[in-house]
């Protein structure tokens, strides 16, 4: 699809909802549990970006999910998480971990350390299976190896060797130095893709998008971004209107 039927929606990170609770502090880039806005609800099948910050010792006890796809992805600091599955682990910097809660799924998440903050994202997908088994799994993933560059990370084909989730969607992270550009080509068509700075300055089309600023694109094959400074990206392609399906 040619650059000018290209559609784009904006969202700066002052912008977002806010959540303290003194152990937890909280951006929502979506209408999320006490923060609702009408014209928020999502990007296509992306229905949660949380930005968590967790206190030391502190987390989410016991709780459940179903018929979502949850991915975790670790900024900094240490993460615990345990499940009905019988999965439990410690999810470290450079990590990523799905969580397919399908059927349904009682978890647990919490700061690992006694003395260090946690950061992590938290990405909400709407699957394409409804009641499908639960399950879980993680992966370490060098940004180091590939600077200048994105790395597929999550991916709804099977094939491409990465974390798998059950939807037709693309999750990349990348590092780019200041003047680097990146051209990304959508791996599904019709997808869209929510383009989230975890930190430095990006160019889009004229557009300057700085730490935790936001832009959904959609309508279009490709696009194109250049680094101002060093940056760090993360790039969820997801559909952007789907029929979910019983199984």
């Amino acid at each position: 699809m040619k650059a000018d039927n290209m559609k784009k929606i904006i969202q700066k990170a002052e912008e977002r909802g806010t959540a303290e609770h003194g152990w937890l502090h909280s951006k929502f880039s979506f209408s999320f549990a006490e923060y609702y806005d009408p014209n928020k609800m999502g990007f296509g099948m992306l229905r949660v970006l949380n930005d968590d910050i967790i206190e030391p010792g502190q987390g989410f006890g016991t709780h459940p999910h179903n018929n979502m796809e949850i991915i975790t992805i670790m900024l900094k600091g240490e993460l615990e998480h345990k499940d009905s599955s019988g999965s439990g682990s410690v999810i470290m910097p450079g990590e990523i971990q799905v969580m397919s809660a399908g059927t349904g799924i009682l978890h647990s998440e919490f700061n690992h350390s006694q003395t260090e903050l946690t950061n992590l994202l938290q990405l909400w997908i709407i699957p394409k299976e409804r009641n499908i088994r639960p399950r879980y799994d993680q992966k370490y993933f060098s940004l180091d190896e590939n600077q200048n560059g994105m790395i597929k990370t999550v991916s709804g084909n099977k094939s491409d060797n990465v974390l798998y989730i059950h939807q037709d969607a693309v999750i990349s992270i990348g590092k780019l130095d200041a003047g680097q550009k990146l051209n990304y080509n959508f791996s599904y068509k019709n997808n869209g893709a929510y383009l989230f700075v975890i930190s430095g300055r990006i160019n889009f089309g004229g557009d300057q998008l700085n730490n935790r600023d936001a832009i959904g694109i959609y309508e279009a094959d490709n696009f194109e971004v250049s680094s101002l400074t060093k940056s760090e990206l993360v790039i969820i392609e997801v559909p952007m209107n789907q029929p979910v399906r019983m199984i």
